[in-house]
């Protein structure tokens, strides 16, 4: 191994180093979604567009959302993945490195948006089954999973339990910005995706 390492080219030392971190932080992730696990001590970040940052939840779902956010460590890490194997298999048989870094980076946005559509799918699949949200979901608490602009300037995220099951869903809210991780609770149905909610402050005794 030490041998085969120390026989590799600047260039492809980096390339595998980046292929193989890649390789191992995806396939880490893929358990502990699969498992359940995503939970605050997991890998996946994400940053929305305010800055803040949220470790994930609790809740055992999918609960990144990478088809409505681009900016993720997890999609970070399958642009990485796409674009390493690509490199380090094609290192050889592309002579252009200006070609091969094209290529390269091209198959790594390909998976990316695949994965983006597959998590999509996904969400639409878990928020999908015979709930009525326009009934079921007013009262509902749960927390922020994406900062919600105040005054109804724009849309967050929100993560609710509806009968017994983690949901994610659009918010808006009328008053002040609600930061991520703040617990909401919903009072209102803007339509079948996105919800109205109100943060829940805790009464100090």
């Amino acid at each position: 191994m030490i041998t085969w390492w120390t026989s590799l080219s600047t260039t492809m030392q980096v390339l595998w180093a980046v292929t193989l971190s890649a390789s191992l932080i995806f396939l880490i992730q893929t358990v502990l979604t699969f498992l359940g696990l995503g939970g605050d001590g997991g890998i996946d970040t994400d940053i929305d567009a305010g800055g803040d940052v949220d470790f994930g939840g609790a809740d055992g779902t999918f609960d990144a959302d990478p088809s409505m956010n681009l900016l993720t460590f997890r999609n970070l890490v399958n642009f990485c993945l796409g674009f390493g194997w690509t490199s380090v298999l094609l290192y050889d048989k592309i002579p252009s490195r200006a070609l091969l870094m094209i290529v390269a980076v091209m198959v790594g946005v390909g998976l990316v948006a695949a994965v983006m559509w597959l998590f999509k799918w996904m969400s639409s699949m878990q928020q999908s089954g015979n709930i009525d949200i326009h009934k079921a979901a007013v009262g509902c608490e749960g927390k922020v999973y994406l900062t919600i602009p105040g005054e109804r300037k724009g849309t967050g995220k929100v993560q609710i339990t509806i009968n017994n099951s983690v949901r994610e869903y659009d918010a808006l809210c009328e008053g002040d910005t609600i930061p991520t991780g703040a617990p909401i609770k919903v009072v209102g149905v803007v339509n079948d995706h996105t919800l109205l909610v109100e943060e829940i402050i805790p009464t100090i005794i």
